[in-house]
């Protein structure tokens, strides 16, 4: 019985890596198209998010029947119930990477030219704290999970900078606004990946300590909850 509970909870886990892979490569993959302009690429990333909400129904079936055939308790119990609601944060993340494809998309080819001012290290920023929010949760690390968190105000401050760079070149080049909105965009995207981000490292956290640090409660480092956001 403990070898099938072991194996079963495993079997969550091995989907939620599944998950945030297919999440980590639509992130990369957008990364390239918005500096290669690669739109049968962006095309790629809108067609395969079908496979990331696959997998939230999935991770969320095997996590209730784990639940009814096990009836786990305390950080078992917890593991799991992070999965479920790790779900839904990574395919949010997913959704944000296809908004930013199909902007990218409807952008004019001609008009595509120019800076893309921080987006780049934003996006790559915003990718890094996916990826290791969802280490912290194999590893159950709390540590990882605070570094997580606090990164969050780096990409905060780069989407300001970001922000203020944008309005400064409207304002300069009015004939590419249509453009400088896009990128705006774009920013927004990744602003709130980095928040989906700290929302699941927040998880972590309640993960191992068994309680929830949003709204403050137990947080060491100041973080604004957006998960309502997508």
């Amino acid at each position: 019985m403990a070898r099938q509970f072991e194996q079963d909870l495993d079997q969550i886990k091995q989907q939620v890596l599944t998950m945030a892979g297919l999440v980590e490569k639509s992130l990369d993959d957008i990364a390239k198209v918005l500096v290669e302009r690669d739109l049968e690429l962006a095309r790629e990333v809108i067609r395969g998010d079908d496979r990331i909400d696959a997998c939230e129904i999935e991770i969320d079936r095997l996590a209730t029947e784990f639940i009814a055939r096990h009836q786990p308790m305390a950080t078992d119990l917890r593991f799991v119930i992070v999965a479920i609601k790790l779900g839904p944060g990574l395919e949010r993340i997913a959704d944000n990477v296809v908004n930013i494809a199909r902007y990218l998309i409807d952008l004019d080819g001609a008009k595509a030219s120019g800076t893309l001012f921080d987006l780049p290290r934003m996006l790559a920023l915003s990718r890094a704290m996916v990826a290791d929010a969802i280490a912290a949760y194999v590893q159950r690390s709390v540590g990882g999970a605070r570094d997580v968190i606090a990164r969050d105000d780096e990409v905060d401050r780069l989407y300001w900078g970001h922000y203020r760079q944008l309005l400064a070149e409207m304002t300069a080049a009015p004939e590419r606004v249509a453009n400088l909105i896009v990128l705006l965009l774009v920013a927004r995207f990744a602003e709130r990946i980095a928040d989906q981000a700290t929302n699941i490292a927040e998880e972590v956290v309640y993960l191992v300590e068994g309680r929830p640090i949003r709204h403050g409660g137990g947080r060491n480092v100041e973080v604004v909850d957006r998960e309502g956001e997508s």
